[in-house]
């Protein structure tokens, strides 16, 4: 579809940090597309570590997460800062009604964005999305907006060629090597995530505690480091401590990864042999890096989020197989015992993961 050459864009994702990591095909596509145009992504401030150091965008914008009257003033003068600086196009990549109101308040000739009911008069273009949950991509469903833009866009992207992406911090890699350095001797790293955002996607925490045993026991000269996000650090505490426990001596190759930030994560996740962990934001900044990768899929399907890169960078995805309550929606569990994370055994982990480390030696 001919139109004006855009000289500034704004691209908006708000909240979670998989579905900003979703994005980053898209911004590399647009500024491959728009190689002169001042590009700005809009972020809140948990997943903002994601797109700071992304050499494709000119300027992120962080919003705070705030609450009440406060984020009604925060974002009167947000708006009006996004309408001084005249963008030409904007795209809406997660279509809520905070980003949308953004989106409108930009004024800008071309406003895209999903087609929800309520808020498709926000945007100048509208993009069909099916309320069905699909096994397709995040990365796809959300490069569908980049084709209503424009036909150079149609053919749709690639794990080859458009992978999703994260820099390395120099400030943060100094940091994990200097708490490796502190741990025990280790010929090989295995970082394991075990608490998720969303209590639906947590595998229960005896089987990472067994997990991680199970991985220690392998090979004297590995070390499994528990990360846990700060909302899910009780949980985080009880399996390092279980897992000791059943260690005995071998315990001390158990590390605690309290208090690692997301760009130190992404920098520890260069620094392993492995990484493990749920369908949740870790997991998907571990996929833009080299380093294999073992994912739980509980109620949501690995189609649909995947590590987004090459096939020759390897990534097992492990569930509970065909249950007819899968996938949900994640409010309710319908036969209400999780079947679709307590399925999913210790054992059927532990050898997709030493699949992968055999491949790595």
């Amino acid at each position: 579809m001919p139109q004006r050459i855009p000289r500034s864009i704004l691209l908006v994702r708000l909240r979670l940090i998989g579905d900003v990591v979703f994005t980053t095909p898209a911004i590399r596509a647009v500024r491959r597309r728009y190689p002169d145009a001042r590009l700005v992504y809009l972020v809140e401030e948990e997943a903002a570590p994601v797109v700071q150091h992304n050499p494709h965008l000119d300027e992120v914008i962080v919003v705070a997460h705030t609450r009440g009257g406060r984020r009604v003033a925060d974002d009167l003068a947000l708006a009006r800062r996004l309408w001084r600086d005249r963008f030409d196009l904007v795209i809406d990549f997660h279509g809520g009604p905070r980003s949308a109101w953004l989106t409108w308040v930009t004024r800008a000739p071309v406003r895209v964005g999903y087609d929800v009911a309520g808020r498709r008069w926000m945007y100048s273009r509208v993009v069909h999305r099916p309320r069905a949950l699909r096994a397709r991509h995040s990365v796809e469903n959300q490069w569908d907006l980049l084709a209503a833009v424009d036909d150079a866009f149609a053919t749709g992207p690639s794990p080859e060629h458009d992978r999703v992406e994260m820099p390395v911090d120099d400030e943060a890699r100094r940091r994990v090597d200097g708490r490796l350095a502190a741990g025990p001797a280790a010929t090989a790293w295995i970082v394991m995530h075990v608490s998720a955002g969303n209590p639906f996607r947590r595998w229960p925490e005896a089987s990472f505690a067994d997990l991680a045993a199970a991985l220690v026991r392998g090979d004297a000269g590995r070390a499994v480091i528990i990360t846990g996000g700060p909302s899910d650090r009780d949980a985080a505490t009880r399996v390092i401590a279980t897992a000791r426990a059943t260690l005995g001596a071998l315990g001390t190759r158990v590390v605690d990864g309290d208090g690692l930030s997301l760009a130190d994560l992404r920098a520890l996740v260069d620094r392993a042999a492995l990484f493990v962990g749920g369908d949740s934001g870790p997991l998907h900044v571990a996929s833009t890096s080299e380093t294999p990768i073992v994912g739980l899929y509980g109620p949501t399907l690995a189609e649909r989020s995947r590590p987004w890169r090459p096939e020759r960078v390897p990534a097992v995805a492990v569930d509970a197989g065909e249950l007819p309550c899968r996938p949900c929606d994640q409010r309710v569990c319908a036969p209400g015992d999780f079947r679709c994370l307590t399925r999913v055994s210790a054992a059927a982990v532990y050898e997709a993961a030493e699949r992968l480390l055999e491949v790595r030696r």
